[in-house]
């Protein structure tokens, strides 16, 4: 048998869970109790793991439906071609000018408080601030925000374009 605090091998409880028969200290002295005891706590880890994979896909969506939103922008100002390397931040990634870094905060607030282009519980990316440091660097950064605002107002109530639409009709993401 195996003494108190042991774990017993392959089981995936905690040592005091396992081991020895009842009346030596240990919680589960029987094979079944053992047994029950390991499905429950395996069912316990399961649930978590699937609140936590939900999470992260509506996370990743989340990011998706931002991203796809500043790529519709983008080509909107004639960047067909270029908005995917626009939009293409990396660790080697760089601001072009140094005096750009306020101007760029300065936009990026700007348009996360006057615009729907995030939505309300995103917390800025350091990643679109690259972008908007690259749009301010082509002289494109104004119209970039003229867009936005028209495309994604921050009015409650007042319509916006979809994703993929040509006629105004819905609010991109709806406030609780």
């Amino acid at each position: 048998m195996y003494e108190r605090g042991q774990r017993h091998p392959g089981s995936r409880c905690p040592p005091d869970w396992t081991g020895g028969p009842r009346g030596r200290g240990t919680l589960f002295g029987t094979k079944l109790e053992r047994q029950i005891m390991e499905s429950l706590f395996g069912l316990e880890l399961y649930s978590e793991w699937q609140k936590l994979n939900y999470d992260i896909y509506t996370l990743r969506q989340i990011r998706r439906e931002v991203r796809n939103r500043w790529k519709r922008i983008l080509e909107d100002l004639g960047f067909q071609r270029e908005a995917d390397s626009l939009l293409s931040v990396t660790k080697l990634s760089t601001i072009s000018d140094s005096k750009n870094t306020r101007k760029a905060r300065e936009m990026l607030l700007r348009l996360a408080e006057e615009t729907n282009i995030f939505p309300t519980s995103w917390e800025l990316s350091e990643r679109y601030l690259f972008v908007v440091d690259r749009l301010i660097a082509l002289d494109a950064a104004e119209e970039f925000f003229k867009i936005a605002s028209r495309t994604y107002p921050k009015k409650p109530g007042v319509p916006c374009l979809a994703d993929g639409e040509k006629e105004l009709h819905c609010l991109p993401f709806p406030s609780p």
